[in-house]
């Protein structure tokens, strides 16, 4: 399974359209553990862009602070699931919180 994280430094961007890069774990779900990190800088914001942009990354599982609902949809539509209201964590602990099935979520914070 292969998430992907929004950063801003070395901890989650509260609104994943807003980020400086992408860390992409790659994680055994099972083993509860991360087995690979890759980070990577994202195209220009444009509307639509970053969804299939981390398609092509090879993103099941896209986890933000916020994000608005026509990104929800369009993530939807290319297979990756989302989760919003994540805390402002690092990429690690929060793929070990999400495949612990341990992920404290808040309130989607994006009003878009």
């Amino acid at each position: 399974m292969r998430l992907a994280i929004p950063l801003e430094g070395d901890r989650l961007c509260a609104h994943f359209g807003h980020c400086t890069r992408f860390a992409l774990l790659d994680v055994d779900a099972e083993g509860k553990r991360v087995v690979g990190v890759q980070m990577v800088t994202p195209p220009p914001h444009a509307p639509g862009v970053l969804p299939e942009w981390l398609k092509q990354q090879g993103a099941d599982v896209v986890i933000a602070g916020g994000m608005g609902g026509r990104a929800q949809a369009l993530f939807t539509a290319a297979g990756i699931e989302v989760v919003t209201g994540a805390p402002a964590d690092t990429a690690e602990n929060l793929a070990i919180a999400y495949v612990s099935n341990a992920l404290v979520r808040g309130d989607n914070i994006c009003d878009h």
